[in-house]
């Protein structure tokens, strides 16, 4: 059975769903919104709250050129070259030490995901729990042993990676000091449509890959959020902000504090729905017993009468024996007096 550890929470199979709000753009460069983020995941049931480390220089370089230009992706960012987009969204490094401070006075784990070596660098001062590396940073070969040395677990999430690159990033991961992997199922689009979920693919990176298996979700709402928990998902991570209506670029495909409680809620209702293969009667279905058949006198029947199709018959409620003894009991004597609505058992039925 997989299982990682990040903090003092335990996750994988047999743990509750860990669910990730993902704060990435959403605190449009304002440190007390980025607070107010933590304190408001917090409080809605968030295991963690993720931040993303980089700035415009470590991810791109400033240039007009047109393969650097965003087309057909959201539309708040459209036009845009990659350093123009970064540098709206990009958090300061600086803010760090306060948001973990806040973190750890609400209660809540705090990460981030690093982009570049100089951010591992940073972020081992910092001392994290553990590491997200993005969908858009799994094939960097180099960056990721970087990461895997520190040793710290790692949740990786697989966007446009094909099954050759997958492999290659855990096995780097894996021979390069990281144990405790985890794989998120994630639909690089923004926002991602729900035919392109694809949520099948969560228990099957689980055998595949024999890991930890998850879902980062950019669809709009929480629907698919909560119906991957019938997937075997072990964690969630969602995008999070304080008000859509507010802006910037992850706005449109993030949720908001209500939905991330009724995401929570959701979660933790669908895991209790799934619990064990179950046959047979349940202590709740008990009181429903009247309304199965079973075997009763319908009429009085004295003592040493044989049982017939007249006197008794398979009726609601449950209390007597199963209807698949009629044939037996047909025929034979009832060894005692039986009055009409008595549930027959075997008692009552005069040895052959």
């Amino acid at each position: 059975m997989q299982k990682i550890k990040i903090s003092n929470k335990w996750i994988g199979e047999g743990e509750p769903v860990f669910i990730i709000a993902e704060m990435s753009a959403n605190h449009n460069q304002n440190l007390e919104r980025a607070k107010e983020i933590i304190k408001a995941a917090a409080e809605a049931g968030a295991d963690a709250i993720k931040l993303q480390t980089y700035t415009p220089d470590t991810l791109t370089i400033d240039c007009k050129e047109d393969s650097f230009v965003v087309k057909d992706a959201n539309p708040d960012w459209d036009g845009k070259t990659l350093y123009d987009l970064y540098k709206t969204a990009y958090m300061s490094w600086e803010w760090y030490p306060e948001l973990k401070k806040k973190a750890d006075d609400c209660g809540i784990i705090i990460f981030s995901t690093a982009y570049d070596a100089t951010a591992v660098d940073f972020l081992e001062k910092m001392d994290v729990p553990a590491y997200k590396i993005s969908s858009f940073e799994t094939n960097d070969i180099e960056f990721l042993v970087k990461i895997a040395k520190t040793g710290k677990p790692v949740i990786i999430s697989k966007g446009m990676a094909n099954l050759e690159e997958i492999e290659l990033a855990i096995s780097t991961l894996r021979e390069n000091g990281t144990k405790d992997i985890a794989l998120l199922h994630c639909v690089s689009s923004y926002p991602a449509k729900p035919e392109d979920m694809n949520l099948a693919t969560i228990p099957d990176i689980k055998e595949r890959f024999n890991i930890v298996s998850g879902l980062s979700d950019h669809s709009l709402g929480i629907t698919m959020s909560a119906e991957s928990v019938a997937f075997g998902v072990c964690i969630i991570e969602k995008h999070f902000t304080l008000k859509r209506s507010d802006g910037g670029p992850d706005s449109s495909f993030s949720i908001e504090p209500e939905e991330l409680r009724q995401l929570v809620k959701s979660v933790r209702e669908a895991e209790k729905a799934i619990g064990k293969v179950q046959y047979g009667v349940l202590k709740s279905e008990l009181a429903n017993m009247a309304g199965k058949r079973s075997l009763f006198a319908v009429c009085d029947i004295k003592a040493g009468e044989e049982f017939s199709r007249e006197n008794i018959g398979s009726i609601r409620p449950g209390y007597g024996l199963a209807p698949k003894f009629l044939p037996e009991i047909l025929g034979r004597k009832a060894s005692a007096d039986i009055t009409r609505g008595t549930p027959l058992d075997w008692s009552l039925v005069a040895k052959s």
